[in-house]
C-alpha cells in the first residue's frame, strides 16, 4: 500500500468513526419492521437505568409515536413499567380530553394499560396561562430531578415535523436560542393549536439517549437536509446533537430514499445492539 494510499484509508477511518460515534441512522424497510426494534431500546434502556440507578426516565413526543409506542410496547409479554417516571417532551396546552392533548392520547393507548402509576407520569396543568403552565412544569421538573441543573432523561423519543421542527422548538423562532429555561412557553406556534410548551435544547441536548423516529416519504426531503445539511441555518431538528449521550435517528426506507450518506440498515426482527460495530453488510 502505498503512503498517500494508507493516508487515505486513515482519514476514512477517522471520519467514519466521528460519524458512528455522534449518531447512528438506521434504515427499516418499513415502519412495520421500525416499531419492535424502538420498542427493545426502550426495554433495553429501561433495564439498564434501572439496575444502575433505581428508575428509568423516559421523554415521550406526540404524533406517530403514540400509536407505535401503544402498539409495540403493549405487545411485549413481560412490560414491567412500575419503575419508569414519563414525561413530555412537549405538550398542548389543551385540556387532557382534547384530541389534541399528548397526555390524552398517551393515556388512552398505554398509559392505562400498563403498571405506570400515576405518580411516574409528569403531566402540564393545562389549566394555568402558558407561561405559568411552564413555570408549573419546570418546578415539577426539578422536582424530579433535583440533582441536575438540566433534567438528564435517560432516553427522549422525538418525531420531526416536514417543516423541521422538534418538539414545538419551530425554524427561526427565538426559543431556539433560550440556554436558561428548562420548559418554554410558545403562544404563536405556527402549527396548531398555538399555545404550548417545550422543553428546550439545554435538556434534550443532556439527555442520555435521544431517538428520533421518522417514517413516511413525505420526509425524505427535509430528513435528507436535517442529517447532510443545508444552506443557511440549521433545521431544530438538526441542533439536536446531545453532549454526552448517544443519538438514534430510526427512519423507514421512504423517508431515507434521499440519503447519500452511510447508514445502518435492519431488517425484519432485527434488535438495536448497545454497542454499534460497523460491518459492512449492515452499512451502504
Amino acid at each position: 500500500m502505498t503512503a498517500s494510499r494508507h493516508l487515505r484509508l486513515q482519514q476514512d477511518i477517522s471520519i467514519h468513526s466521528v460519524v458512528m460515534a455522534d449518531r447512528r441512522v438506521v434504515v427499516f424497510p418499513s415502519s412495520a419492521e421500525l416499531g419492535p426494534a424502538l420498542a427493545h431500546l426502550v426495554t433495553s434502556r429501561a433495564e439498564k437505568a434501572i439496575a444502575s440507578r433505581g428508575r428509568f426516565t423516559l421523554g415521550l413526543s406526540g404524533g406517530s409515536l403514540v400509536s407505535m409506542l401503544g402498539k409495540e410496547l403493549l405487545a411485549l409479554p413481560e412490560l414491567d413499567c412500575s419503575k419508569w417516571l414519563a414525561g413530555f417532551c412537549d405538550e398542548r396546552l389543551v385540556p387532557f380530553d382534547d384530541p389534541e392533548s399528548t397526555y390524552g392520547l398517551y393515556k388512552s393507548k398505554l398509559f392505562s394499560k400498563v403498571n405506570l402509576p400515576d405518580s411516574g407520569i409528569l403531566t402540564i396543568d393545562p389549566s394555568l396561562p402558558v407561561s405559568q403552565c411552564a413555570e408549573d412544569y419546570t418546578r415539577k421538573l426539578k422536582e424530579a430531578f433535583p440533582d441536575d441543573d438540566f433534567p438528564v432523561f435517560d432516553l427522549l423519543l422525538l418525531g420531526m415535523g416536514p417543516d423541521g421542527h422538534t418538539c414545538s422548538l419551530f425554524p427561526d423562532h427565538p426559543l431556539l436560542e433560550e440556554t436558561k429555561k428548562i420548559v418554554a412557553p410558545i403562544s404563536d406556534s405556527p402549527k396548531p393549536p398555538p399555545q404550548r410548551v417545550t422543553m428546550t435544547f439545554p435538556v434534550v441536548n443532556a439527555a442520555r439517549c435521544v431517538a428520533f423516529v421518522s417514517t413516511g416519504g413525505s420526509k425524505a426531503p427535509i430528513l435528507k437536509e436535517v442529517l447532510e445539511g443545508r444552506e443557511g441555518p440549521a433545521f431544530p431538528a438538526a441542533r439536536v446533537v446531545p453532549a454526552n449521550g448517544e443519538l438514534f435517528w430510526l427512519v423507514d426506507d421512504p423517508a431515507a430514499a434521499s440519503l447519500t450518506i452511510q447508514v445502518e440498515r435492519l431488517g425484519s426482527g432485527a434488535k438495536l445492539l448497545e454497542t454499534f460495530r460497523p460491518c459492512r453488510k449492515n452499512l451502504e
